[in-house]
This record gives structure tokens, C-alpha cells and sequence, in this order.
């Protein structure tokens, strides 16, 4: 399952989406110090599997606590991306 965090507002969808199917097979999360501002945390879901999700005081405001990692211009590879081996990170925007 896909799990979307984040919000949309005027100036666009701003969500992180987490494949839930592919992150329970992670056993180190590398996402947790993959994010400079600390956005994961690794919870059991509803289903008793081990998974990362976005920080629930966090979810309002991704755009800009993301912010650090998006220049406008020559933007590099997105640490919580590059940090998550499964591939199950992705960003809206």
C-alpha cells in the first residue's frame, strides 16, 4: 500500500509517499538519518507491520522542512531518497 503524508494548498500538492509493501522488508530504516530534519519515524501500522511514515507534527508543513534539500536550481539527489535502498520513498513535488 501506498501512504501518502503531506497536504495541498494554492501553490501545489506537496505529499511524501511511502510504499508501505516494499518498507516492512527494510531492517535498518536508513531513512530515519537520511533526512537531516529528522521528518521519519518507524511506527507498527494497523496491519502489526514495521514501517516508516512522516512525523504526524510534521505533515502541514513538508514543504518547507524539505526545503534544505530542494534548491531551485541543480537540484541533487534527495537524501531520504538516496538513503532508502528499497526505493519505496517518493516526493509529489
Amino acid at each position: 500500500m501506498k501512504a501518502n503524508y503531506g497536504y495541498m494548498d494554492g501553490s501545489g500538492a506537496y505529499y511524501i509517499t511511502i510504499d508501505t509493501d516494499i518498507c516492512i522488508d527494510c531492517a535498518d530504516h536508513p531513512c530515519l538519518k537520511g533526512c537531516p530534519v529528522g521528518l521519519f519515524e518507524i511506527i507498527e501500522d494497523d496491519y502489526d507491520d514495521i514501517v516508516a511514515t512522516i512525523k504526524e507534527d510534521k505533515r502541514k508543513s513538508i514543504k518547507y522542512d524539505c526545503s534544505p534539500c530542494k534548491p531551485v536550481g541543480n537540484r541533487p539527489p534527495l537524501p531520504c531518497v538516496v538513503a532508502c535502498t528499497l526505493n519505496a520513498i517518493e516526493h509529489s513535488w
